[in-house]
């Protein structure tokens, strides 16, 4: 399933529902920890996976992996094909993948971001954070039903095969 809200308390609140003791969890846009301190407690059993490029979250994503044994952090920037291709080859099945890339900003990054991240990694459950796709989802209306039952949208994300993803080769060499 995925569950899309702007309000970090409900952003917070999906984690708490969705995320199980024994889940590996990919969080994309963790910055200082503040929800990643959330789910490394419900997954305490599981490894959470942490992404940010901004230079505040270094300090404050040490300090926890410290305290939090089951946090990994990578200083990356998760639109860089390399990123998710060397992650993808290392990882264990990851069950949910949490996306938090500027709150409100940019739909269009964080929407390419979970496509590309949950067509591959094809988590059970997804919990995206922006406000722009909620606007857009709630000023659009369709007649069609299209739906997925998974982390990842199933009506795409079967045929993906990361070396053919030229989304992530348009951003990478921009970089």
């Amino acid at each position: 399933m995925i569950h899309i809200s702007y309000d970090r308390r409900k952003y917070q609140e999906d984690m708490i529902n969705n995320i199980r003791t024994f889940d590996n969890v990919v969080e994309i846009g963790c910055h200082i920890g503040t929800s990643t301190k959330i789910i490394s407690r419900l997954n305490q059993d599981g490894i959470v996976y942490a992404f940010d490029n901004s230079p505040e979250s270094i300090e404050a994503m040490s300090n926890l992996g410290i305290e939090y044994a089951n946090i990994h952090f990578f200083n990356a920037d998760v639109r860089n094909e390399e990123i998710l291709y060397d992650f993808a080859r290392k990882c264990e099945k990851i069950d949910v993948l949490c996306v938090d890339l500027g709150g409100g900003y940019h739909p269009d990054t964080v929407f390419k971001v979970f496509f590309i991240w949950s067509s591959v990694l094809k988590p059970r459950v997804s919990l995206i954070r922006n406000r722009g796709l909620i606007d857009f989802i709630n000023s659009s209306t369709t007649t069609e039903n299209i739906k997925s039952d998974e982390g990842f949208l199933d009506s795409s994300a079967k045929n993906i095969v990361p070396k053919d993803l030229k989304e992530l080769k348009m951003w990478s060499k921009k970089l």
